[in-house]
């Protein structure tokens, strides 16, 4: 289901950055910006005046004004009928200030439609509504597990409950690293490829440890402890080492594997627990890897080569 945003709950983010001012319409302020069904959430949201493909939002700029003001009566009428009756528009925002006409009023409070104001220049307003727009529907999935930045990259602690993630991320904030999120973390799909990590309101600066109870990180470790979200960049999934999963380890990881989280997919590695194994080391080193990989450098690549050119050199 598509994350709810109402006329209303736009309007009050949004009033101080954009000075926005209730012209017509309130008893619309409902109204939902994205249907929780639409099979396309974030498609045209926001833009200029539109008749062909209405955005959620139509932004009347100074020209789009003057041209409504340049139509016969008749004509205005009917475009004016158009915007405020059209079954995909959530709202109508009158920028840079514009003197708006009786008859535009009176058709928005008609058909319950919200129409805003701003002080802002039309430009403005579609570049802080879509940005806006974009963070505030973007899918969203809410996974269990720990989110942390480790090397300053965000990576997210995943396994069956009771192996020891939370553990193993009070050790990793004793070493400097940062908590994102503990037990339940908000990923949210901000573009094509983007996925942004965030800890709910209820449990931010909170990690769960077993045997402690709940502890307060950045009363704990200061202010510089957390972080409100991060981009996922790796996840490390935690296994119980096992003599059967022991003979199916694939020592030299020559497939980097993925898992595929709201369309998008992120580079997975596992780590095994097992008494004598430091997880803090090894996670360090993963995410390490990690950004080695990012620059184009693979360790199991430069090996192979290695020992082509010495089999190469027997060869001849």
């Amino acid at each position: 289901m598509n994350p709810i945003l109402t006329a209303n709950d736009l309007f009050e983010a949004q009033c101080d950055v954009l000075r926005l001012r209730w012209l017509g319409g309130k008893s619309g302020q409902a109204r939902l910006l994205e249907p929780a069904n639409a099979l396309f959430p974030g498609m045209a949201l926001v833009g200029y005046l539109n008749f062909i493909h209405p955005n959620r939002i139509q932004v009347l700029g100074s020209a789009e004004v003057e041209y409504l003001r340049r139509l016969g009566e008749a004509e205005r009428t009917q475009a004016i009928q158009r915007i405020f009756t059209c079954a995909t528009t959530t709202i109508v925002v009158v920028a840079n200030d514009e003197n708006v006409d009786t008859n535009l009023i009176q058709a928005a409070d008609a058909a319950s439609l919200p129409l805003l104001a701003s002080t802002l220049p039309g430009p403005k307003v579609i570049d802080h509504l879509q940005h806006y727009l974009t963070r505030s529907l973007a899918a969203r999935a809410t996974l269990h597990g720990v989110y942390l930045e480790v090397m300053g990259l965000g990576v997210f602690l995943t396994g069956e409950s009771g192996i020891g993630k939370s553990e193993l991320a009070l050790e990793l904030l004793s070493r400097g690293h940062r908590l994102i999120a503990d037990d339940a973390v908000e990923f949210s799909r901000t573009s094509p490829t983007v996925l942004i990590g965030r800890c709910p309101h209820l449990l931010r600066d909170f990690l769960e440890v077993r045997g402690l109870g709940i502890l307060n990180v950045r009363a704990i470790f200061g202010d510089t402890a957390v972080r409100p979200e991060k981009t996922l960049r790796l996840i490390v999934r935690l296994e119980q080492l096992t003599a059967e999963r022991m003979t199916k380890v694939d020592r030299l990881q020559a497939e980097q594997v993925t898992r595929n989280i709201l369309d998008v997919d992120v580079p997975e590695v596992v780590l095994y627990v097992a008494p004598g194994r430091n997880l803090a080391v090894l996670v360090e080193a993963a995410t390490r890897n990690h950004i080695l990989r990012m620059r184009g450098i693979n360790p199991l690549e430069e090996l192979m080569e290695r020992q082509h050119v010495l089999m190469s050199r027997k060869d001849k």
